[in-house]
């Protein structure tokens, strides 16, 4: 059985069917083709799936897809803007925040999360918000300066973390 039901994918709507117990992550990477979240573990452990939901942080490998008929959803491709990398992107790559990339979708979105609860983080607010998301690759330094130096440029520019 599949039901009609209408996505909210970075501010376009998606009208699709989806059974129901097709994870979020399932049906944006296969029925919308936006393929940036990863499937890591398929377990809600290692991050690389991260959305936001309505601001919040989700693993959707585990977040069925139906439940989020009528919210927001923010992949990462949702985080640029007019063409341009939101300033996380952009930091990542400069701080050397990205290594194979698999587990940086993911990071990007919990980074989004924790800037746009708290523009200015410590350096410890900064990993306990990344804490859900495993990175094999990099040792979570470059990507600590990443949202860090993400964070200063925010509030330099005056703009929100949006």
């Amino acid at each position: 059985m599949r039901y009609d039901a209408v996505l909210n994918v970075n501010g376009t709507d998606y009208p699709v069917e989806i059974e129901p117990g097709r994870s979020l992550l399932s049906v944006v990477r296969t029925e919308l083709g936006l393929a940036g979240s990863k499937e890591g573990c398929d377990d809600s452990e290692c991050g690389a799936c991260m959305m936001l939901v309505d601001g919040r942080p989700v693993n959707s490998c585990s977040y069925l897809a139906l439940q989020a008929q009528g919210r927001a959803i923010t992949t990462v491709e949702g985080l640029r803007s007019g063409g341009e990398l939101h300033p996380l992107q952009r930091q990542f790559l400069e701080q050397g925040g990205v290594q194979c990339g698999f587990c940086t979708p993911g990071m990007l979105i919990s980074a989004k999360a924790l800037l746009d609860q708290n523009p200015d983080p410590t350096d410890e607010e900064i990993r306990v918000a990344l804490s859900g998301n495993l990175c094999r690759c990099t040792g979570y330094q470059g990507i600590v300066r990443a949202v860090r130096a993400a964070a200063e440029e925010l509030a330099g520019s005056g703009a929100a973390a949006g």
